[in-house]
């Protein structure tokens, strides 16, 4: 059983970087309802039911599924303005993404998110669910996230995605992985996660325990 916090040691807790979709928030109803209403407007099939099965990249990557590349653009920039309409309010956070935060920040840490969606799309959300990190860092994915682990010292990213796995990997932080995404557990392993968690609510745990052995 892991320590309480009231008797772990009094060592300075790290910086830990969370994804946002599908590891703090479940933005399945919201995506899809703005890629909805683009293809509403543009007169552009998109398969929302689909797009959503494998969130995680880059918009762009999966505009280029529907978009021609000259349009990838400007639907890109149309897309982020409906999703402040159609998503925001539609989103929910995933069982035990409060905690998650609460915990590093109790124990005296700094919790970051890391994100490759559009970075005040990500602070909307953070703010209409009353979710609290310390910084919010947008379009970054995969090794890029590294860039902002980095300059926080993050000594911990959680994601749901073999992307963030890589993106802990390349900053030299420990990869702590959940299967609530488009991506397996024996996925998440095979791309070289440290931890595998069911989900967000064991966080707490978990870093109780990683904190007793830093000590």
């Amino acid at each position: 059983m892991p320590p309480s916090p009231q008797t772990l040691p009094r060592t300075p807790a790290p910086t830990v970087g969370f994804d946002l979709d599908m590891t703090l928030i479940d933005s399945r109803p919201g995506i899809k309802a703005a890629y909805e209403a683009l293809s509403a407007e543009t007169g552009v099939h998109v398969d929302a039911d689909l797009a959503i099965t494998r969130l995680g990249p880059p918009l762009e990557e999966e505009l280029a599924h529907w978009f021609p590349a000259a349009d990838i653009p400007a639907a890109g920039d149309r897309y982020r303005a409906l999703y402040v309409t159609h998503a925001v309010r539609a989103i929910e956070a995933m069982p035990g993404a409060a905690d998650a935060i609460d915990a590093v920040r109790r124990r005296g840490g700094r919790a970051i998110v890391v994100t490759a969606k559009y970075e005040q799309n990500a602070k909307l959300h953070v703010e209409h669910l009353g979710l609290a990190p310390d910084a919010v860092i947008g379009s970054l994915w995969a090794e890029a996230k590294a860039e902002a682990l980095r300059a926080h010292d993050a000594a911990v990213y959680v994601g749901d995605h073999t992307g963030d796995v890589r993106g802990a990997r390349a900053a030299g932080a420990l990869s702590v992985a959940v299967p609530t995404g488009p991506c397996s557990e024996a996925e998440l392993r095979d791309a070289g996660a440290d931890v595998v968690l069911p989900d967000l609510t064991g966080f707490p745990a978990w870093f109780d325990g990683y904190l007793a052995e830093r000590a």
